[in-house]
C-alpha cells in the first residue's frame, strides 16, 4: 500500500511542528519523524486503528500519536492521510476528508 498525505495534513502537521520549535527546535524534528515512523506502520497494519468516532465509518480510522489523532482513509491501494487533530479536538463534521 502506498501512502499519500493530504495537503491538510501536511499543513496540520507543519504548523504542529512550527508551534513545538519555539521552545525545542530538538524535539520539533524528533516529533516530525516519529509521526512519519507511525504513518509508516500503517502500510502494514492499516486496520491497526480505531474507526473515527464522530464519522462511524469503517474505512475512516485513526491512530492515536502522543497529544495527537492521525486520521486516515484505507483505499484500495493506498493509505490516505486526512488530518491531524488534537486528541482533545472533536473532529468537525465540515472537515474537508479528501
Amino acid at each position: 500500500m502506498k501512502i499519500i498525505w493530504s495537503p491538510l495534513a501536511v499543513d496540520r502537521a507543519s504548523e504542529i511542528a512550527e508551534y513545538i520549535s519555539l521552545d525545542n527546535p530538538t524535539a520539533a524534528k524528533k516529533w516530525i519523524n516519529d509521526i512519519f515512523k507511525k504513518v509508516l506502520i500503517l502500510k502494514s497494519s492499516p486496520q491497526i486503528g480505531r474507526t473515527v468516532p464522530e464519522i462511524n465509518r469503517k474505512e475512516i480510522r485513526e491512530v492515536i500519536f502522543g497529544n495527537y489523532r492521525i486520521i486516515y482513509r484505507i483505499e484500495r491501494l493506498n493509505i490516505s492521510i486526512l488530518t491531524i487533530r488534537h486528541t482533545k479536538q472533536i473532529l468537525p463534521i465540515d472537515e474537508p476528508m479528501a
